[in-house]
């Protein structure tokens, strides 16, 4: 019975932890793609063309963020090891290829909804959106590195540690 409870507490522990990572990386992710958007939004105003895709950039930052910790799971950019820049860069650009094959998997789905072929979403991701594809994967990279330093340096210092340094009140610091 207290074996059970125990592992009951764990797993509670456990899809805890998930639900807040998940929710801390959505919100994140929803800062740096809200900031493209709004980016995006001026541009377009200043031609002319109205643009506001707030509500899809929460779903986009939930369903990249789910991908992201589907490649967690799978341990994906972990045998890195070394100066801290080298495992970093590897995860932004493991996570970025894993991300670029999950969005054109999305995509190819979404327009098998729309009764398109396969092949016609494929033509247009890689025609007159490749420049702004390319683009996004860009920003993306630029996203991925910061969070995976975090995460990285996180590691190296203990679990928890660096994310205490971050939010905890510490004593001020006293001149030598």
């Amino acid at each position: 019975m207290a074996t059970e409870t125990h592992a009951h507490a764990t797993l509670q522990q456990h899809a805890t932890r998930e639900i807040k990572e998940f929710l801390i990386l959505t919100v994140y992710l929803y800062i740096t793609l809200g900031a493209v958007i709004l980016m995006k939004t001026a541009v377009l105003h200043t031609e002319g063309i109205e643009f506001a895709f707030w509500g899809v950039a929460i779903v986009k930052a939930a369903v990249l963020a789910k991908f992201m910790m589907i490649g967690h799971a799978m341990n994906i950019g972990e045998r890195y090891t070394g100066p801290l820049i080298w495992p970093t860069l590897h995860k932004a650009f493991a996570f970025l290829l894993l991300l670029v094959i999950m969005t054109i998997i999305e995509e190819v789905v979404v327009g098998l909804f729309h009764h398109r072929p396969i092949a016609a979403t494929l033509r247009e991701l890689a025609g007159s959106r490749l420049e702004e594809m390319l683009a996004g994967y860009l920003i993306m990279l630029l996203v991925l590195i910061p969070y995976f330093a975090f995460r990285v340096l996180g590691d190296a210092l203990g679990e928890g540690r660096l994310v205490r340094m971050f939010l905890v009140a510490r004593e001020p610091m006293k001149p030598k």
